[in-house]
C-alpha cells in the first residue's frame, strides 16, 4: 500500500464509494484506498492498544493520528463548540444519513479531490445514530510535514511570499466554487511542496460570487489579526502580509 501525502494528486483512481450499514448507523468508505472499513478504525483505543496511535489532541477536534492499513490518517471526531456544547455534547439532531456532518464532508472531500485542489483525501466516515440524534467520525489522509498558517506566523515565517500563496490557495477554491465555513489561519497547512485547505466540516459547493468570496476572505483576516498578524501596526501588516495575499487571490481569481 502507498502511504502517500494525502494530496488530491496522489488519488491515482477514481473513488469507489461504498456503504456498510449496522445496527447502530452506517459507514462510508472509499474502497479504492482500502477495500474494507470496520467500526473498529474510528476507536482511538484500538488503535492505541495496537501501538498504532501516534499522536492524540484534545479539545473540540478529538483529532488523532494513527498508523492504518491505509498509511497515515487522521481520526476526528466531530464535536459542539460554544454553548450548545455543554446541552448537546458530541450528539446531533438526526437529517438523515446523507445530510449527516461526516456524510457531507467525506463527499465534499471527494469532490475536492476530483478537482485536483489541495486538501486531505479522505478515507471514511461514520455516523452513529441514537433516536433523534447522532455521533460522527471522519478519517483522512495525513498530510506529512505540514505546519499550520497559524504556526508559520507564531514562528516568523509567514512573509509576503508566503501571504500570496496563501491567497492563490483560498482563489483556485473559491474559483471551484468551494465555500470554507471556518477559512483561518489553523486550516491552512504549509508543506515544503505545497500548500492545504484542511477541515471542511459545514463546507459546500456554491455558485462564485463576490459577496460569499469576501466574507470568507475577511474571515481569514480576522484570524490572522487575533493570531497576532498585526503586531506592529495595521498599516505594517496590511503592506507586508494582507495587500501580498489579496494581490495573488485576484490575479488567480481571474485567471
Amino acid at each position: 500500500m502507498n502511504k502517500g501525502s494525502g494530496r488530491a494528486s496522489d488519488q491515482l483512481m477514481a473513488m469507489q464509494e461504498r456503504i456498510r450499514e449496522d445496527a447502530a448507523g452506517a459507514i462510508l468508505f472509499d474502497a479504492a484506498v482500502w477495500p474494507q472499513v470496520e467500526n473498529d478504525w474510528f476507536e482511538p483505543e484500538v488503535w492505541r492498544e495496537q501501538g498504532a496511535l501516534r499522536q492524540q489532541a484534545g479539545g473540540r477536534g478529538g483529532v488523532a493520528i494513527i498508523e492504518s492499513p491505509a498509511g497515515d490518517c487522521v481520526l476526528r471526531h466531530y464535536r459542539r463548540g460554544g454553548m450548545v456544547a455543554k446541552l448537546m455534547g458530541d450528539r446531533y439532531l438526526w437529517p438523515g444519513a446523507d445530510h449527516t456532518r461526516s456524510f457531507m464532508e467525506f463527499r465534499l472531500l471527494g469532490r475536492i479531490a476530483e478537482l485536483g485542489l489541495p486538501s486531505a483525501l479522505p478515507v471514511a466516515c461514520r455516523y452513529q445514530r441514537q433516536g433523534l440524534f447522532y455521533t460522527a467520525d471522519l478519517i483522512t489522509r495525513r498530510i506529512a510535514n505540514a505546519d499550520t498558517l497559524a504556526e508559520c506566523l507564531a514562528t516568523g515565517r509567514l512573509d509576503g511570499e508566503m501571504a500570496e500563496l496563501v491567497g492563490a490557495l483560498v482563489a483556485r477554491f473559491h474559483r471551484a466554487g468551494i465555500w470554507h465555513a471556518d477559512l483561518n489561519a489553523h486550516n491552512v497547512l504549509v508543506a515544503s511542496d505545497e500548500l492545504y485547505l484542511i477541515d471542511f466540516d459545514r463546507g459546500r459547493l456554491r455558485e462564485p460570487a463576490e459577496s460569499w468570496q469576501q466574507a470568507n476572505l475577511q474571515r481569514l483576516r480576522r484570524s490572522l489579526v487575533k493570531l497576532g498578524a498585526a503586531a506592529k501596526g495595521e498599516a505594517a501588516f496590511e503592506e507586508t502580509l494582507w495587500k501580498p495575499l489579496v494581490y495573488r487571490y485576484e490575479r488567480t481569481l481571474r485567471a
